[in-house]
């Protein structure tokens, strides 16, 4: 098995935390005719219950962004495939759900749809508008969180079986594998985020100049004295950082070289005091970043299992990776007993030199613009996406919104 650092399983979480599957347009390409209509949007069932080959276009077109004019149609019947056995999976999982009696009610819905919308910094009209651009409405909406959270709350039953590893187990990998717990030098940075886009409810400047503007204002108030934390949760144009008082996360020196370039990056290390701030904003993916450095490791350190936090990150790692194994196992169980006709397959099957029958996206009209989802999932998403995600060019790990601070003050 192969053992990943701290810092990339955060990230990997994240990630999945930040995909929100059925939320793109659907453009289907008609191209056949009435009497075969109907049989042709039915791209597989399980247990009886249809999955439309509409689901299957959204999820395609969700994981290419608009890149399907650069794939053989090989390789979109590839992707179109892996697609269907996400969908097929989630179903599956949904299934297993409504027989455990896991199926949240109309209230929790609401509830956990309302927590996203808040969360993604779009007001309600902002939100409106990404749904009808995303040509969803509010019902299939909600049917997508209602599956989501049944699939969660699926999961958190069959793994809440395991138990918090030993004292002995926890030894054995710190034992094993003491190469992951050298602390790098490095910075933790909180910041101040403008953004010239209105991309948020947050977002009070809508292009160059008034950023730019707004970041002499919050400059001038820093020097007077106001507080970061505080002038970043009214002022960030972030909503993730400024939920978090302006704390970003812990940049080792290679990657402050790979983000900022060696300039900033000497500064931050070799110039700066802890509570400084950078006296000029630094550009970052169309952004502008007011930059405080909380806490600077000067150099490599070793850890020790009484370092703390050390302890807590191992258990949770060996508590996960039992999560994934188990999650696997049942899901695999699930699959061999459920009732599955893959119809999108058979049409390959039967006819092996043609892709007909997994018909590519419509790539002779041009590819509506990729959209952001009207709102971000915040929960940890069901195994089904695994596979649909190596075809994904997802977001750049460094994106202000979804990183966390890597707590490794």
């Amino acid at each position: 098995m192969k053992i990943w650092n701290f810092s990339e399983v955060k990230m990997r979480r994240e990630k999945l935390a930040t995909v929100f599957l059925l939320l793109v347009v659907a453009f289907l390409a008609i191209s056949c005719d009435p009497a075969s209509k109907q049989s042709a949007e039915i791209a597989a069932t399980v247990n009886g219950k249809p999955i439309k080959m509409e689901e299957v276009e959204r999820l395609v077109k969700a994981q290419l962004r608009g890149e399907e004019k650069k794939l053989s149609e090989l390789e979109l019947a590839q992707v179109r495939l892996q697609a269907l056995d996400a969908l097929i999976q989630r179903e599956v999982m949904f299934q297993r759900a409504q027989k455990e009696n896991l199926v949240p009610g109309e209230d929790e819905v609401t509830a956990e749809l309302n927590k996203r919308k808040t969360e993604s910094g779009l007001s309600q009209e902002e939100f409106e508008k990404r749904l009808k651009e995303a040509d969803e409405t509010e019902t299939s909406l909600r049917e997508s969180v209602k599956k989501e959270l049944a699939i969660q709350k699926l999961n958190d039953k069959v793994t809440g079986r395991i138990e918090s590893p030993k004292d002995s187990e926890i030894q054995k990998f710190f034992e094993g594998n003491r190469e992951l717990f050298k602390a790098k030098r490095g910075a933790q940075l909180g910041v101040i985020v403008i953004d010239p886009q209105k991309n948020s409810e947050q977002d009070t400047t809508t292009n160059l100049i008034e950023a730019q503007q707004k970041a002499k204002e919050i400059g001038e108030r820093l020097l007077r004295g106001a507080d970061f934390a505080t002038v970043a949760q009214e002022s960030s144009e972030d909503p993730q950082t400024a939920l978090r008082r302006g704390d970003w996360r812990y940049f080792t020196e290679d990657e402050l070289k790979q983000t900022f370039g060696d300039q900033v990056a000497d500064y931050i290390m070799n110039k700066m005091k802890v509570g400084d701030i950078i006296p000029q904003t630094i550009p970052f993916e169309g952004k502008l970043l007011i930059i405080k450095l909380q806490f600077r490791r000067d150099k490599d350190e070793d850890q020790t299992l009484e370092t703390p936090g050390v302890r807590q990150q191992i258990a949770d790692l060996l508590v996960n990776a039992r999560k994934q194994l188990l999650l696997q196992a049942y899901m695999a169980i699930a699959m061999d007993e459920a009732r599955i006709e893959n119809f999108l397959a058979k049409k390959v099957v039967e006819s092996p030199n043609e892709l007909s029958g997994a018909r590519p996206i419509d790539v002779s009209s041009p590819s509506p613009t990729p959209t952001k989802s009207p709102v971000m999932s915040n929960s940890n998403a069901s195994a089904e996406v695994n596979k649909a995600q190596k075809n994904s060019d997802v977001a750049d790990q460094r994106g202000i919104s979804a990183n966390r601070s890597s707590g490794q003050k």
